[in-house]
């Protein structure tokens, strides 16, 4: 077991739900309204703010933490969940999954697919550098809205919270797909949203 223990009211002040944060809630919802999804499992929920909000748009949210004291619906780890077989269209875990080594990705990623009907959701920490990020409109046209982002090469030291992050040394975003998708993973969409560019989400089905 690698399971971070944290503080509850960690989850319940200003500096956690900054508006970066707010903003990968939207993201997070909006990918479950994009794919259908009418009921997911959510690993790993902090304060649970994001049960409520999307089941207001119709999705059936249970929730899964180590920590009894969140008041999860199920009390297990994602390294072993306590739910059948094909029980959501979806498990998710969002920011969670670099709070454990990077080695038990696959582990953990089979794990959620065991317990998903289609979709594994996920998202981590992305370090890259943007390198530029340009933004325009031109009359009668979409917004044009293009980022680039480039690899740190920084050493990663684990600091009592994350063992890897997108875009360090030895965590580039090739190798993180590569090792996706040589363990029986096809990736659906893999992106960074330009409004908050330290997140990197991903959408995988089990082939």
């Amino acid at each position: 077991m690698h399971d971070i223990q944290v503080k509850k009211d960690h989850y319940y002040n200003v500096n956690y739900n900054h508006k970066a944060r707010w903003i990968t809630y939207f993201y997070q919802m909006n990918l479950l309204k994009e794919l259908g999804i009418l009921s997911a499992l959510e690993v790993g929920p902090g304060h649970g703010w994001m049960k409520k909000i999307i089941a207001d748009l119709g999705v059936s949210v249970e929730t899964v933490d180590f920590d009894p004291a969140l008041k999860p619906d199920y009390v297990g780890s994602i390294e072993k969940l306590p739910n059948p077989d094909n029980s959501y269209d979806a498990v998710c875990a969002f920011e969670v999954l670099e709070h454990l080594p990077f080695e038990t990705l696959i582990q953990n990623l089979n794990e959620m697919a065991r317990v998903a009907k289609k979709y594994v959701i996920f998202s981590v920490p992305d370090h890259r550098h943007t390198l530029f990020h340009i933004n325009f409109k031109i009359p009668f046209f979409k917004y044009v809205n293009f980022m680039l982002k480039i690899n740190t090469y920084k050493e990663h030291k684990f600091d009592g919270q994350h063992y890897w992050e997108i875009g360090k040394k030895g965590y580039s975003p090739k190798r993180v797909k590569k090792t996706i998708e040589s363990n029986g993973f096809k990736i659906v969409k893999s992106f960074v949203p330009t409004d908050t560019p330290t997140n990197h989400f991903f959408v995988l089905i089990k082939e």
